[in-house]
């Protein structure tokens, strides 16, 4: 009965794909459509939440509104989506258009405006619906590469606008504008020993299992002898046609017998789930060989709520006298589709190599509680749930350093490191922040005082300290010389960088006048386009305020001369 159930609330998940209207947004671009990336594509700590178009590497394309509705968001940041728009539509969805170099006409100047009423370059806007009606085909923007892009090309997402989940642009028609006749490919396939009396082939430890490709394109794995729990995993990629660039896959489903046990489908899932990306991933593995092997299996149950399992979570129990027939089907949206059949029989022959020895601590960390832990002046809190999984955590305290595990174990929240130091003084307690150690490099955490207290909320395992940094950031002009005639130039720019606690605020100064400086942090630039028609005829004085995160700050002073 429950495997009935499964199937028949996978296949109502197939037909509700049918309501999602596939003629109602066009394409934001009008260049042919290849991806560089993929709805729900396994990134750093998150599932990637659109589509990402290439942009023939280039900057500059005209971007158009999907369909009907007013601009409802306007985000302007350093990192993320860079320069992003979003458009509310009347059919209770909202298209999101990110990494932009500019918006468009009285779009640009409205966020112009605000960039110097906030006197910020990093701003967010709600518009009231009435201020920016859009109609499809309406060019909104340009394409770019802000914010933190890896090339020039447009993030194209879909949200409900109420619940704000994230939906799979392929169920509204993108599929017919992205042409794909290719299978996915399967890269590898793992068995996981997951009991203390399990092997597979032998070996208690994760074991590689060979594939051989057949000639009607599935693959037959390597017999696989075991006994006891065992669990499965997989790495898999996905191309489009005409498209080099390797994306991820759509759909897994794996079968035992013929009964479902464990798959999964990329059509919505909220943003506050992007992190169990960590849990899906063997990711002990992924940190050592940088392998995404996704598991089709979870010891620990999390409510990732795309996951259908059975009621063994995907785990295998082989013993004596049961027969598996184990199946492995990989789909992409367009239906191409891949199958690995995976022979499991019983073998009671022992172990020859062994699972390394759990390395027990003082500290049992049990993920479903609170779990606080001290030493001289430093201690840790972490929540319930910020851990998958129970573990024996490795805490110390040496020289002024704070030893918190190693970042082959994946965290989902923030947790809190906490320092007292009643030795500095006041002055260089001003200076002071909590450090992660990484080798010789020291890098800063977002640290909050209160008189002797340093505190930092933070993802980040590994090793901790008090740091000092009294260096103010460096600031370096790119494109001009002091003094120097610039009418020609379209901006004036400047590198600016800093060697410990990193930029926090960067501000200009033009004759006095506040001017806006946009930061890319990919090649540290700072630039002034002079269209904003700040500047004066003749001598025009500069001024270049950057400042770190413990406050230390530089102030860079120049003129040039420019007509307008």
């Amino acid at each position: 009965m429950r495997f009935r159930l499964l199937f028949l609330f996978l296949s109502a998940s197939l037909v509700a794909q049918n309501q999602y209207p596939t003629d109602y947004f066009r394409s934001p671009l009008d260049i042919p459509l290849f991806l560089s990336g993929s709805f729900g594509e396994l990134r750093s700590n998150h599932f990637h939440t659109g589509l990402d178009f290439k942009t023939q590497q280039k900057e500059g394309w005209n971007v158009y509104a999907a369909a009907d509705g007013y601009i409802s968001r306007i985000k302007i940041s350093t990192y993320g989506y860079g320069k992003a728009i979003y458009i509310t539509h009347p059919n209770g969805y909202t298209t999101v258009y990110g990494h932009l170099s500019r918006a468009n006409g009285v779009i640009e100047s409205y966020i112009k405006d605000t960039h110097y009423k906030q006197q910020a370059y990093e701003i967010e806007m709600f518009p009231a619906p009435d201020q920016f009606p859009i109609k499809k085909g309406d060019i909104i923007a340009f394409s770019g590469n802000t914010g933190g892009s890896g090339g020039p090309h447009l993030h194209f997402e879909v949200r409900e606008t109420l619940s704000e989940k994230i939906v799979n642009p392929m169920l509204f028609g993108f599929d017919i504008k992205v042409a794909d006749t290719k299978v996915p490919v399967i890269t590898s396939l793992m068995a996981y020993p997951l009991s203390d009396d399990s092997s597979v082939n032998q070996s208690q430890k994760p074991l590689a299992i060979s594939l051989s490709l057949q000639a009607d394109g599935s693959y037959i794995a390597g017999k696989i002898e075991a006994k006891g729990k065992i669990g499965l995993g997989i790495s898999a990629y996905d191309q489009t046609d005409m498209n080099y660039s390797k994306s991820g896959i759509f759909k897994v489903q794996s079968y035992s017998n013929g009964n479902p046990v464990f798959g999964y489908q990329f059509d919505i899932f909220g943003f506050d789930e992007g992190r169990y990306v960590n849990a899906l991933l063997d990711y002990n593995r992924f940190k050592k060989t940088g392998v995404r092997i996704q598991k089709l299996f979870m010891t620990t149950p999390y409510p990732f709520s795309i996951i259908r399992t059975d009621g063994n979570n995907g785990i295998i129990d082989i013993e004596p006298n049961l027969t598996q027939v184990y199946k492995i089907e990989v789909s992409d949206f367009h239906n191409n589709k891949v199958r690995i059949d995976v022979p499991i029989v019983y073998s009671p022959l022992p172990a020859l190599i062994l699972k390394e020895e759990v390395k027990k601590t003082s500290f049992l960390l049990k993920a479903k509680n609170d779990n606080n832990y001290k030493k001289d002046n430093m201690s840790v809190f972490i929540p319930a749930n910020t851990f998958y999984e129970d573990f024996y955590l490795n805490f110390d305290v040496k020289d002024n350093i704070l030893y918190l595990q190693d970042d082959s174990v994946p965290v989902h929240t923030n947790f809190t490191v906490t320092i007292e130091d009643t030795l500095s003084t006041e002055a260089e307690k001003g200076k002071m922040f909590i450090a992660s150690i990484e080798g010789k490099k020291l890098s800063y955490n977002a640290t909050k005082r209160k008189g002797n207290t340093f505190t930092s909320y933070t993802k980040n395992l590994g090793q901790f300290t008090l740091a000092k940094d009294t260096t103010a950031p460096r600031i370096t002009p790119v494109n001009f010389k002091e003094g120097k005639w610039i009418s020609s130039q379209k901006t004036i720019q400047f590198t600016i960088s800093d060697n410990l606690s990193g930029i926090n605020t960067y501000n200009g100064y033009l004759n006095g006048k506040w001017i806006l400086f946009e930061f890319d942090y990919k090649t540290k630039k700072l630039t002034h386009y002079f269209d904003d028609g700040i500047f004066t005829d003749g001598r025009n004085d500069l001024k270049v305020v950057v400042s770190d995160n413990v406050g230390n700050s530089t102030i860079f002073e120049t003129h040039f001369f420019r007509k307008k």
